[in-house]
């Protein structure tokens, strides 16, 4: 017999993989640019030109040491650069012993659950949060997964959810900041009150409660916003790091898993997510984007792309009637839909060629995210799609 859970897992796609393969479909039919598609949150502005030149230096090198493996924690020399990086930007003194490079966030994050958590543990998450997380958690760690609702009104933490949320169970946490789907940004006062409940509880339970930290979006920020620096504030943290976002290398699957040596029994907490990388088939990360991220870290393509689409589909929405935090990070928009049911809402938007993907995905039902990585024209020829759709409600 096969694993079933494995089966009914790849049977049935995310809703935001169906919407698209849907607008892949619709645009067979009237065309590409007539499919308004902020369904997927794929990077579109350049990356930086250093990574281009990273790349074809790289790539007139030795070609056996350019493809071949690593080790299986990442090259030591790309590793001692990423943490002398971080080190530069946030005053740490991390070295390379402190990083395990992976394909991706979504690999980070795995590795991260499968190191801390043992079956009957506890994971809190907030929603809004990003739907693989529970496939992370449950199908992947074995563990249960307890959400703590939104707080609509700025999507802040909502503490006094929180702690109904935590008990002797509670193994881990999962702060996504700026977030996938709201593009908020936990104020440092935030932090500073989780790190302060964590610790209590901690004292209380008498084991370590991990906050696994996952920061695709760190440095896509506007207006100024600071991004506090988590390990600044709790010791026992894990960061999950990609450079998909950052350096618009989303195909190219290169991140990291940070464990800060003030981690909790942090040795043993970084053999271990060696060991989930090895019983997961991660033999390594890519060898020339290891190179590349290497060179390249702490840069960002324009984001000013971003917000001026910000800019531009929040104002526009927002004086049609629409509901929405303004967003401080990442490229979503994570408007109130203008009914409750927020999945027949989404559905209605097709009628517009519109692809929005419903909040009950990210645990935030009466919401819809909109993903706005996308070329500013597409946003302006959508805006009065949006407002026909509007106008079925406010007429």
């Amino acid at each position: 017999m096969i694993n079933r859970q494995m089966q009914e897992l790849g049977s049935k796609r995310s809703t935001i993989r169906e919407l698209f393969e849907y607008g892949n479909q619709r645009a067979a039919v009237v065309g590409r640019e007539n499919v308004f598609d902020f369904s997927i949150g794929n990077p579109s502005i350049p990356a930086p030109d250093a990574v281009r030149q990273a790349i074809v230096e790289e790539a007139a090198g030795d070609p056996v040491a350019l493809h071949g493996y690593t080790s299986a924690q990442g090259a030591a020399g790309v590793r001692a650069a990423l943490a002398a990086d971080l080190s530069r930007r946030f005053g740490t003194d991390y070295t390379g012993d402190s990083l395990y490079l992976t394909a991706g966030a979504a690999a980070a994050l795995s590795c991260a659950f499968r190191a801390v958590l043992c079956p009957g543990d506890e994971v809190v998450i907030f929603a809004p949060y990003f739907p693989e997380y529970r496939m992370f958690i449950e199908s992947g760690a074995g563990a249960k997964c307890v959400v703590v609702p939104p707080s609509v009104a700025d999507f802040q933490i909502n503490f006094d959810a929180l702690e109904q949320c935590l008990n002797e169970k509670t193994k881990a946490v999962v702060i996504n900041s700026p977030n996938n789907p709201s593009g908020a940004v936990y104020a440092e006062q935030t932090i500073r009150r989780l790190a302060e409940m964590l610790t209590e509880k901690e004292r209380a339970y008498g084991h370590p409660i991990y906050l696994i930290s996952d920061e695709p979006y760190r440095e896509i920020v506007y207006d100024g916003t600071q991004v506090p620096f988590i390990p600044h504030y709790y010791a026992d943290t894990v960061v999950c790091y990609s450079y998909s976002k950052s350096l618009s290398l989303p195909g190219e699957r290169i991140g990291y898993v940070l464990v800060p040596p003030q981690a909790a029994d942090s040795s043993d907490l970084y053999a271990a997510v060696c060991g989930a990388g090895r019983a997961l088939g991660y033999v390594c990360a890519p060898s020339l984007f290891q190179r590349v991220a290497a060179r390249c870290a702490g840069m960002t393509g324009d984001i000013s792309a971003y917000q001026a689409n910000r800019d531009l589909l929040y104002q526009g929405l927002t004086a049609m009637g629409y509901r929405c935090i303004k967003p401080a990070g990442a490229f979503y928009l994570f408007p109130q839909t203008l009914e409750p049911d927020d999945r027949a809402f989404c559905e209605r938007a097709k009628k517009y060629d519109l692809l929005v993907v419903p909040g009950s995905d990210f645990g935030a039902p009466g919401h819809m995210r909109i993903s706005y990585c996308v070329r500013e024209d597409t946003i302006r020829r959508a805006l009065p799609l949006f407002e026909k759709l509007a106008q079925e409600y406010f007429a």
